[in-house]
């Protein structure tokens, strides 16, 4: 990764706002552990990451904060998970400043919802964690809830989690849904840990970026899941990436596809000039090391300035 060719055309800019980016702390009150690819995780650590980010933006005065899901682990022991959410929702309601959730896969094996939801300060619509926001009159924030059709999270009736069970059911041969063996490329995809944007939440992205369009705004999609293969593992992906992205390419006014959930972190341009950048986890920073950092709003491009594993990453875009 590292700088583009465009530095200088941002360098001698001022920048129209800044904000804070973290994803997957996945904190636990547990000793440290491997993820199943042998990677280690550092689950008391990611809290040390985490108090670390918000000094830095608060001393930085950076205008806000996006967290791109995964507040904590799915082994936190489930006696302890609303004790844990909110020493996370406590560690950044330390930032003075507003703070924008994403809710994640172990968000979801944590709390259902209807807990969870109004702990992160998500706008209450239906329990659907979709929402958008104008930090400044020349951009656009758009958060997508990629677990709105899923197997984790919604009561097991409900229509969402049902759908959600067909579709894997009709699509993983496995008895274990998190088991990818069988699947071929990006079919790997179609893992429980994973899910879809559903047919309410298209239409109203749509409709989103036609007002967008309209303001003459430029959009930025944030996702706890990956939108771009090329950026991503095949295991990582959002069920439906295609057909959010093929919505996505009607309009030239979103530039760029921010997310988390593949911990190692990615980078790509697509067909169409997007650009799509995966955030690096907190929960695997060795200690003493961290993987936060801000990004820096210009009329042309975004600069992230990261930390240790978070790489520093230009995006300049000229659509």
């Amino acid at each position: 990764m590292g700088y583009a060719e465009g530095l200088i055309t941002l360098e001698g800019e001022e920048p129209l706002a800044s904000f804070g980016v973290i994803s997957d702390v996945q904190y636990a009150d547990i000793p440290d552990g491997l993820s199943f690819l042998g990677v280690p995780r550092y689950y008391r650590h990611s809290l040390n990451v985490l108090q670390r980010a918000v000094k830095k933006w608060n001393e930085e005065k950076v205008d806000f904060v996006i967290n791109f899901g995964d507040i904590v682990d799915g082994y936190c022991p489930k006696d302890q998970s609303l004790a844990a959410v909110k020493d996370i929702v406590n560690e950044f309601s330390l930032f003075n400043g507003p703070v924008y959730h994403l809710i994640g896969n172990h968000c979801l094996y944590n709390l259902p919802r209807d807990a969870l939801l109004p702990m992160l300060n998500i706008p209450p619509s239906d329990l659907h964690a979709y929402y958008d926001f104008s930090p400044v009159p020349e951009y656009r924030f758009v958060v997508l809830d990629g677990y709105d059709i899923s197997a984790i999270g919604w009561p097991e009736d409900h229509p969402n989690a049902v759908k959600a069970v067909d579709f894997l059911w009709e699509r993983n041969p496995n008895s274990d849904k998190n088991n990818p063996n069988g699947l071929l490329g990006r079919d790997r995809r179609f893992l429980m840990f994973n899910g879809a944007v559903g047919k309410e939440q298209l239409e109203w992205l749509d409709g989103v970026l036609q007002d967008a369009t309209g303001l003459n705004q430029k959009v930025v999609i944030c996702s706890h899941l990956p939108l771009d293969p090329n950026a991503s593992s095949n295991e990582a992906l959002l069920w439906n990436y295609n057909e959010v992205m093929d919505l996505i390419h009607r309009y030239d006014c979103v530039k760029v596809c921010l997310s988390g959930h593949d911990h190692k972190g990615g980078y790509s341009v697509d067909s169409h000039g997007v650009h799509h950048r995966i955030l690096e986890a907190a929960l695997e920073c060795p200690p003493g090391t961290n993987a936060f950092g801000h990004i820096d709003l210009y009329p042309n491009g975004l600069l992230l300035s990261g930390t240790d594993r978070l790489e520093t990453q230009e995006m300049v875009y000229s659509r």
